[in-house]
């Protein structure tokens, strides 16, 4: 075997050897690159999902705050009209006149009476405007006197030392109780829920 024969082996191994290892480095490229890929598109996803998610998360914020202000904003007006519906009542209330005043002052006067023992001193308060109408009403009562003004859209306060007893029935007072006791309803038929 000539040198030159031997080299030309060597040759022919180192080239076949180099081209095994550039096409074992190229399939590892690849691998790698496919990998690399693999991941890319695996995070591209992942990142849609979650803007996805995020976008959703947004809109079902905006919608829940847009709810809850569209709530707030039906609760506003549903108190202003029953603010209003109050004021009207009270209005009336404070407007009563003739026998209808007398006959629910005197029933007020009544029911607070049976709260006092006979012989006590009686102190009846009432709206400025209703003192006549008081005093001609307590000349039935012996032991009750008209003490003064008290501001209430119309009804009695009627108190006595002597059983420390201080009985609250003003038009005011009893709209406070009914319109408590009631608001529900009252609200249901205004707003027919």
């Amino acid at each position: 075997m000539s040198l030159d024969t031997v080299v030309e082996d060597i040759r022919e191994e180192a080239h076949a050897r180099a081209e095994e290892i550039r096409a074992e480095g190229e399939s590892r490229a690849d691998e790698i690159e496919s990998a690399a890929e693999a991941d890319a598109e695996a995070t591209l996803e992942e990142a849609e999902r979650e803007v996805d998610r995020e976008i959703d998360q947004l809109r079902e914020q905006r919608l829940s705050s847009a709810k809850l202000e569209a709530k707030q904003k039906r609760l506003e007006a549903r108190r202003d009209v029953l603010g209003e519906v109050r004021e009207q009542v009270e209005e009336e209330l404070a407007s009563l006149d003739g026998d209808s005043r007398e006959e629910l002052t005197r029933d007020l006067l009544e029911a607070a009476g049976t709260e006092f023992d006979a012989g006590d001193d009686v102190n009846v308060y009432g709206r400025e405007d209703d003192q006549e109408l008081i005093e001609s009403i307590l000349e039935d009562y012996d032991g009750y006197e008209y003490a003064g003004e008290y501001d209430c859209l119309g009804g009695v306060v009627v108190e006595s030392d002597q059983s420390r007893v201080r009985v609250n029935n003003t038009f005011d007072s009893v709209l406070e109780d009914v319109w408590e006791d009631n608001l529900q309803e009252i609200s249901n038929r205004l707003f027919e829920q």
